[in-house]
């Protein structure tokens, strides 16, 4: 988790106006989340932070690969991927815990924002549902091997069953064909 402190930005102390952070995102990243869905990446963050009095704007813009492994094939391959987000930090006196997808709601008392969470939030949801080497990823192709184990013909429910059929139920088929 020491590793996830580089990923704060302490804006008491900044100036009103337009401040920029930039921040490496790889494998350790994701190894501090259990259950992450990206397991391995190389990523780069650009966070523009615009302070105000009373509010933050943060604008998120990350770029770079990430490991997914296909669906079909089952092999890893890098995917590239880009997410553009945006949200509000307001501050308040009153101890407030409503946070919105939009809008994130600080105590007067916090002098620095752990930007950890969110973009660990922005990278997974932009893992898309099923993910395909041919799809996802740039000049990949799944595993040729691997689909000729999948495409190798199973023999058919239907044939198998109508090879033991009971003798009773054939006598019935012969009248359903009439």
């Amino acid at each position: 988790m020491k590793h996830l402190k580089q990923y704060r930005i302490p804006f008491s102390g900044l100036n009103a106006g337009k401040h920029n952070f930039e921040f490496e995102i790889n494998k350790k990243f994701f190894d501090c989340f259990e259950h992450s869905i990206v397991k391995d990446g190389h990523l780069t963050a650009n966070v523009e932070l615009q302070k105000q009095e009373n509010l933050l704007i943060l604008n998120f813009t990350v770029v770079g690969d990430i490991q997914l492994t296909c669906d079909i094939c089952l092999s890893e391959f890098p995917s590239p991927i880009t997410v553009k987000e945006r949200i509000l930090v307001k501050f308040t006196a009153e101890d407030w815990t409503d946070n919105t997808e939009e809008v994130l709601v600080l105590s007067k008392s916090d002098h620095e924002l752990d930007l950890t969470e969110l973009l660990y939030e922005y990278i997974n949801l932009a893992v898309p549902l099923f993910t395909k080497c041919s799809d996802q990823g740039r000049n990949i192709t799944c595993d040729p091997e691997m689909l000729a184990h999948i495409s190798i013909e199973q023999p058919k429910e239907d044939q198998a069953e109508e090879e033991n059929i009971d003798p009773r139920w054939a006598a019935l088929r012969n009248i359903k064909n009439n």
